[in-house]
């Protein structure tokens, strides 16, 4: 996967950044400096609410192919499809490295290649803004002047970069300081670890102005339930982070410093675990969470299927070097030495 052409320029200025200690790129941050190994993702338009415009969504897209793609061959590497079926290709990619499966994959599960192709990127990204508002969706002056075809571009764009935050083969933390309303909802609730105080309010307001968010309650109601993300969906009411239910993002007390706990996770996988464990973890929690029952003996869930196919997947993770190394760490009750 190669990033946009229009993106090359934004890629060598961010990758430009990648393996300094700091986090500050060519734009003033009011954030926190990172440790080595974690990076901001920036949301930089405070002026109009951090609004995701075309270019917000262009930047952030840039953005993510930086922080993805090798500096080896220049190529991007994000999580693979979550399809169970792919399984086997990584298994492939592990016993057969010198195979058309393991030129693709084998970044996923051997820990040199890893090493090689991720060198200075980060191991954590944490999706920022700043001002009061977190991020008030898209920007609807821009969507009034558009073409049918504008729009589907922007639709697009947006939706490609929900989905590289999800296929990221790091974490990535969402820090909400602020309204998370409409596409702002979809982001916050896309990342892998959104974090935000039990008064911070988000909100679904499409169908106050005849324009239902249908594209944000993808994100919405996948972590709060069908039939809460409807009521979020059709009412257009603010919720806080404490109401919305199968809590779906950490929620702190509301005088609890936020950068506090976002940098208490950020050590947590710059200091205390392996990276391509993560990776792989990552894209077989997604895969499992999506099989469903495919024959009448099965339960409604697709609780054996799933289970079953999980199996096959940590013994594949039993077999690479971080696992190894961990278990072998627990055993002996030692530190760790990570590969990656």
């Amino acid at each position: 996967m190669s990033p946009p052409t229009s993106a090359a320029r934004r890629l060598e200025q961010v990758q430009g950044q990648i393996g300094r200690a700091s986090t500050t790129d060519d734009r003033t941050t009011p954030f926190p400096e990172l440790p080595f190994g974690a990076r901001y993702l920036h949301l930089n338009n405070a002026t109009k609410r951090n609004a995701l415009s075309v270019a917000v969504l262009q930047d952030l897209r840039d953005q993510l192919y930086a922080y993805n793609t090798s500096p080896v061959d220049g190529q991007a590497r994000f999580l693979p499809p979550f399809e169970p079926g792919l399984l086997a290709e990584l298994e492939k990619a592990f016993y057969h490295p010198d195979s058309e499966a393991g030129r693709t994959y084998g970044w996923l599960v051997h820990a040199k290649q890893w090493n090689q192709h991720r060198s200075n990127l980060p191991r954590v990204i944490v999706l920022r803004s700043a001002g009061p508002v977190f991020c008030s969706g898209h920007d609807l002056t821009e969507i009034r002047a558009m073409s049918h075809a504008q729009a589907k571009h922007l639709f697009d764009l947006c939706a490609e970069v929900m989905s590289l935050i999800r296929r990221c083969p790091v974490p990535v933390i969402g820090a909400m300081q602020g309204l998370a309303t409409a596409a702002g909802a979809q982001l916050a609730l896309t990342t892998d670890l959104p974090v935000a105080h039990a008064s911070t309010p988000f909100r679904l307001p499409g169908s106050g102005m005849g324009f239902p968010c249908i594209s944000p309650v993808t994100a919405v109601s996948r972590k709060v339930g069908n039939a809460f993300g409807y009521e979020m969906f059709a009412l257009a009411q603010p919720h806080r982070a404490d109401e919305l239910p199968g809590r779906p993002l950490r929620v702190l007390d509301d005088n609890a410093p936020l950068d506090l706990a976002v940098g208490e996770m950020v050590a947590y996988y710059t200091q205390r675990t392996a990276a391509q464990p993560q990776a792989l973890g990552k894209w077989a929690y997604w895969t499992q969470v999506g099989m469903h029952a495919k024959t009448s003996t099965s339960t409604a869930d697709g609780y054996e299927e799933a289970a079953a196919w999980a199996g096959s997947a940590m013994a594949l993770l039993a077999q690479t070097s971080d696992a190894k190394e961990g278990i072998g760490a627990f055993l002996d009750k030692r530190k760790p030495s990570w590969y990656t």
